[in-house]
């Protein structure tokens, strides 16, 4: 399912790459590595980059490659394929404090959790304490999913060990395995579990981030990129902020929704509730609720609360200069 996925969200983005928007021949072809599916509204800000030509009016070609995880997207962007992936705060805090890898988290994204656990009401997930004994579907063993699961229950003061988890898809069809009793609840993304929410009367929703402050997504890039082409990153965060600035400004998200479906066509954007309901939720992410603050902006409090919550739930390593972890100083708002 994931695959298939990846390789329709492959042949759409070089379907849609902003070449087509004008961005003339000297654009700097720059490769953005996907941990996500493109067909998905998680991946709004990079879609309408695209398809409205926000980075093409910054001088770049972006292509949007999807790989498998961020796992996969760290090493790939370690490698020198691509110069920027997203990924989770707590992702990038585990792996630095376990080896200090040439990383740098240079924008938050979202400000909040981007996941959701979807659970049948007759059985429901609302507090740490309902996860104990539960069987939790998750994406991947040990990933981003999982270790929000295993905070969601350090936060009530309780052993994550004592939920397990279980592999399953993410798709709106994984909660009949909720309905059937095989499984407690499940990780998905902001869309799909509205449009789950849509479906099934009997299906409710937690929002881990009420409980956990360190599931923020960042954009990720390498030591060698910054000090080698600044330029590059400078104009990729450019055309993000300028997208962000326009989700913003559209009340409604009329014009940014037709923008995206001139381009881009799959089952959240292309139902009109689904698609304002999703991006009014990651809107308020986006902002921290706050849409006249600056976007992007990394807050040091809130980074090191982050990892000081990682550190206590046992799930990244002390010790580590968490500070020296993400630089500000590439964003369209940074002081010279």
């Amino acid at each position: 399912m994931a695959g298939g996925a990846a390789a329709t969200g492959s042949l759409l983005a070089a379907c849609g790459s902003s070449s087509q928007e004008g961005s003339g021949e000297g654009a700097e072809a720059m490769t953005y590595l996907s941990i996500l599916p493109l067909e998905t509204l998680a991946m709004a800000p990079e879609l309408l980059g695209v398809a409205g030509g926000y980075f093409a009016k910054h001088g770049l070609d972006v292509e949007l490659q999807p790989v498998k995880g961020t796992a996969q997207g760290i090493q790939t962007l370690i490698s020198g394929i691509g110069p920027v992936c997203r990924a989770g705060q707590i992702d990038l805090m585990t792996t630095m404090s376990e080896e200090n890898r040439p990383l740098v988290a240079i924008g938050t994204l979202y400000r909040g959790s981007g996941l959701r656990i979807l659970y049948s009401k007759s059985d429901p997930l609302t507090k740490p304490e309902d996860f104990v004994g539960k069987t939790i579907g998750v994406p991947s063993e040990g990933g981003t999913s999982s270790k929000v699961v295993s905070l969601v229950l350090a936060a009530g003061g309780f052993d994550p060990a004592r939920t397990p988890r279980q592999v399953t898809g993410l798709t709106p069809g994984t909660f009949n395995l909720v309905q059937q009793g095989r499984i407690g609840g499940y990780v998905t993304s902001i869309d799909t579990a509205n449009i789950v929410l849509s479906q099934h009367e009997d299906a409710g929703v937690f929002d881990p981030g009420t409980v956990v402050k360190s599931d923020s997504q960042v954009y990720l890039t390498t030591r060698d990129v910054m000090q080698q082409n600044p330029d590059m990153l400078k104009a990729f965060l450019a055309g993000i902020h300028d997208t962000l600035t326009a989700f913003v400004a559209d009340k409604n998200f009329d014009k940014t929704i037709a923008k995206m479906r001139e381009q881009y066509s799959f089952a959240t954007l292309d139902d009109d509730v689904i698609a304002r309901k999703s991006l009014g939720i990651s809107r308020e992410l986006w902002t921290g609720g706050d849409p006249n603050q600056p976007l992007l902006v990394t807050h040091e409090d809130a980074w090191l609360a982050g990892y000081r919550e990682l550190v206590d739930a046992g799930v990244a390593k002390p010790g580590g200069d968490a500070s020296s972890w993400f630089d500000n100083s590439l964003l369209p708002e940074a002081k010279a």
